[in-house]
């Protein structure tokens, strides 16, 4: 079984990605496993900061890579906070200083809509110069304070007005068919079975 190296110390998001790929002959394992630490994430798009991550940790490992790139986007901010979302608050901000400073952002805002936005990239080596890159995004409200205990990030601002309740109310299975990842790993698996030599 082929290993592939996720580019995150992310717990939630390996969840996601190994449900995802659980009947394909891949192994997913974060990069923690090989003593791969954080890079810069240096780029102005959501795309070119999953290549730097997907790149970083090729390089150190010299395995295929997984890397992704996601955040929020909210409109009565011009997009913000967008690909700084996990460092919202500041570098070492916890998901709870994110939520309270976006909150803060929010307070006299009317405009709600907002969508989580999800770019993964697979790079065979740190060479790789076609990597596969999927995009994916997820429609949904900004609530005025968090609901539920599921999920992590922004999860229990997100309000989906068809399901009514929050992306954080959403059994993991549910939320695995709906979500901005889920729809961007369905696009780079089906990619994947389209060729099933491009890690070989």
């Amino acid at each position: 079984m082929n290993t592939i190296v996720l580019a995150s110390g992310n717990k939630g998001k390996l969840r996601e990605f190994k449900q995802m790929f659980a009947d394909l002959p891949y192994c997913i394992k974060p990069q923690s496993e090989f003593d791969v630490g954080e890079v810069e994430e240096t780029g102005l798009t959501f795309v070119e900061n999953a290549i730097i991550k997907a790149r970083h940790a090729a390089q150190i490992t010299g395995m295929p890579v997984i890397a992704d790139d996601s955040g929020i986007e909210v409109d009565a901010l011009q997009g913000a906070p967008g690909i700084y979302s996990a460092r919202y608050a500041g570098v070492d901000a916890s998901d709870k200083d994110n939520l309270n400073k976006l909150l803060a952002d929010m307070a006299d805002e009317d405009q709600r809509s907002c969508r989580f936005q999800c770019v993964l990239v697979l790079m065979r080596h740190a060479n790789d110069p076609t990597p596969l890159i999927a995009q994916a995004s997820w429609e949904g409200e900004l609530l005025s304070k968090p609901a539920g205990e599921n999920g992590f990030g922004y999860d229990p601002l997100f309000w989906l007005a068809d399901k009514q309740c929050t992306s954080a109310e959403l059994s993991s299975d549910i939320k695995d068919t709906l979500s901005h990842r889920g729809q961007a790993l369905r696009k780079l698996v089906a990619m994947l079975q389209e060729v099933p030599d491009f890690l070989s």
